[in-house]
Order: C-alpha cells, then structure tokens, then sequence
C-alpha cells in the first residue's frame, strides 16, 4: 500500500526527475493533515461497531424490502454478508484515510468486486447507498465543522461511489 508520500516519491523516481514545487506541495499537504488523519481513524477504530450499527439500521429502515422475502439481506447468512461488506468498507476506507491515498480500495476492495457481486447477484444501489451512510455517520461521530476534515473523510468513500457507481455490476 503507497501512501500519498511515497506515491508522490516513486512517480518522481520513474521519471527520473528531482521533486519539484507541485510534488513538494503535495507532500507537504500530506505531513499537514497528519494528525487529523489519526484522529479521524483512531475514532472510526474505536466506534466502529457503533458506526456499522448505526449505518445498516439506517440503510434497512431506508429499505426495509432488503430484509424481505426475497430480499438480498434475506437470511441470516445474506444479513450477515451484507454487515461483513459494511465492515469491509470501514476498515478499508480508513486504511485510505489513514494512508491519504485510494490505491489500498483499488486493491483490496474494487478489483474482483463485479465478479464477486454479480455472483451473488448483489444490487450495487444499496451497497452504494449504505457507503453513503458509513460516510455521513462518520462525519456526525466527528462533529467537526471543519471543511477540511469533513473532506478528509469523503475522500476514500466518494471516490468508492464514484468507482462502484461507474462499474455496470
């Protein structure tokens, strides 16, 4: 896994060229958001139970039809697969945060997930859905108003939106 750093550090070294500005301020910007880093995935580790809680009572009240007959959290194996995927992306989206770099979802969340999901014929809008509630509960257990921490956070969870939402699964 490449942190934002070290990314910035091995695209100069492929080219062959000495840092310059844009890669300074880069690196820069990392080393400063360090400590908000931290605190952002040392207060998911410790609340992550409540936030999956919180997240998958908030995506089945919103759709209770997944909890249904039929439904793709019907069962208690399918329910319990649903709360492992919730907890996969937690643990996952604050590896990113912490490392302040998207390469770990690529990796380990988004590459094999179409065979995965159309396997078991998972709906992508709910998986969607429930990635947009680990977000927002995070930002409410932070309660900052701070714009860049908020964005600190979006980060890993927007861009897996973006990927899983551009993927036909």
């Amino acid at each position: 896994m490449l942190t934002k750093y070290t990314k910035v550090l091995n695209q100069y070294d492929l080219i062959g060229y000495y840092l310059d500005n844009r890669a300074m301020e880069q690196i820069q910007s990392f080393f400063d958001t360090g400590v908000d880093r931290i605190q952002i995935t040392e207060i998911i580790a410790n609340q992550s139970a409540d936030i999956i809680k919180e997240t998958y009572a908030q995506l089945f009240d919103e759709q209770p039809e997944l909890l249904r007959p039929g439904g793709n959290s019907y069962t208690t194996r399918r329910y319990s697969a649903c709360l492992r995927d919730i907890e996969y992306y937690l643990r996952y989206a604050s590896y990113s945060i912490m490392s302040g770099s998207t390469q770990i979802l690529d990796e380990r969340v988004l590459y094999g997930l179409r065979d995965t999901y159309n396997s078991l014929s998972v709906p992508i809008a709910p998986t969607v859905r429930a990635i947009q509630l680990l977000e927002e509960v995070i930002i409410d257990k932070i309660n900052s108003n701070d714009e860049s921490i908020k964005s600190i956070i979006s980060v890993p969870f927007e861009y897996l939106i973006k990927q899983l939402s551009e993927k036909d699964l």
